[in-house]
């Protein structure tokens, strides 16, 4: 057996790290889900089931587009997949966001065209919602299959290509694509929005996706944030209370003037999601959400950038 240096040593086990806490997480879920869940949150059909509705793009605000491709595992879906998504082992995945929560019951594997550099088409294998389905989150979509490869042939682009609804059955997303953020880049913040409190819970997880709340005491409002994929601390933890104080929020007072402050609480954890949600003792209006380089990973163990986003406004 040839002799590895310290650093071939160390960079294998990171790679056995990042390859069993990513197992880990598929087969907690795999083991939770019952069949009829399954079937509420993912897509199989090869081809579009979905009526044309003769849906507008676009109806006030939000519009029916796409936030964000996240090219998350090029070839590299451990074997344990295959309880969530048969044949899944060794292929792509990659979270597609939409501008707002999508209608599950019209998610089909024909919704989605992925395109490589080359202009070939990729292949998606199933799509599946699992594990963002807490009320407010039905807006992450995870796509299996093979979508080219990183250095020779990396997807560019994904684009619905069926009718897919949005919850309110208002909007149409058919047309609407997005380019693919690379393989090599870093989970990035790409929505925050208020949270809503009244959101129904239409219950399509079960326990291992059911995020924690706020606490009941001295929270004046939360803010959700949303990752372009799922997001670890660099060992592979939870992030906590030391992630929590690196989060700044903007809030703008009556009077205009502005100010940073620190969430009181980090909430939404423990569920594996793409999804945090900022607790905040303050009750003036939140502007954006900012967070710092080189403290979260993606399950392909890229560190995040420097990130910042905008927060929605409360829709009237």
């Amino acid at each position: 057996m040839p002799h590895l240096s310290q650093a071939d040593k160390e960079t294998e086990g990171r790679a056995d790290i990042a390859v069993c806490r990513l197992a880990f997480a598929v087969l907690s879920y795999a083991i939770t889900f019952a069949a009829p869940t399954w079937a509420d949150v993912d897509g199989l059909e090869l081809t579009d089931k979905t009526r044309d509705a003769e849906l507008s793009h676009e109806i006030g605000h939000p519009t029916a587009t796409l936030l964000s491709a996240f090219f998350g595992l090029d070839n590299n879906l451990p074997l344990l997949s295959r309880l969530i998504c048969r044949g899944a082992p060794g292929m792509d995945g990659m979270p597609v966001i939409f501008s707002t929560e999508i209608d599950h019951s019209t998610l089909q594997v024909s919704d989605f065209q992925v395109t490589t550099s080359s202009g070939a088409t990729g292949e998606p294998h199933c799509v599946t919602l699992l594990p963002a389905t807490d009320a407010g989150e039905l807006r992450t979509v995870l796509l299996v299959g093979e979508f080219g490869t990183a250095a020779t042939d990396p997807p560019v682009s994904v684009e619905i290509v069926s009718h897919l609804h949005s919850i309110d059955g208002l909007l149409d997303f058919r047309g609407a694509q997005v380019a693919v953020t690379p393989l090599a880049e870093g989970p990035s913040l790409i929505l925050a929005d208020i949270v809503d409190p009244t959101t129904p819970d239409l219950g399509l997880g079960q326990r291992r996706t059911d995020g924690d709340d706020c606490p009941l005491v001295g929270i004046r409002q939360a803010v959700r944030v949303v990752w372009a994929g799922g997001v670890t601390l660099a060992n592979g933890d939870e992030p906590g209370d030391a992630a929590r104080e690196l989060y700044r929020v903007v809030v703008r007072a009556v009077d205009g003037t502005e100010r940073e402050i620190t969430p009181a609480a980090l909430a939404d954890l423990g569920d594996g999601d793409n999804n945090h949600v900022l607790c905040l003792d303050a009750a003036d209006t939140a502007v954006s959400v900012s967070f710092p380089a080189g403290v979260l990973i993606d399950p392909n163990d890229d560190l995040n950038p420097a990130t910042s986003v905008a927060v929605r406004p409360t829709q009237p």
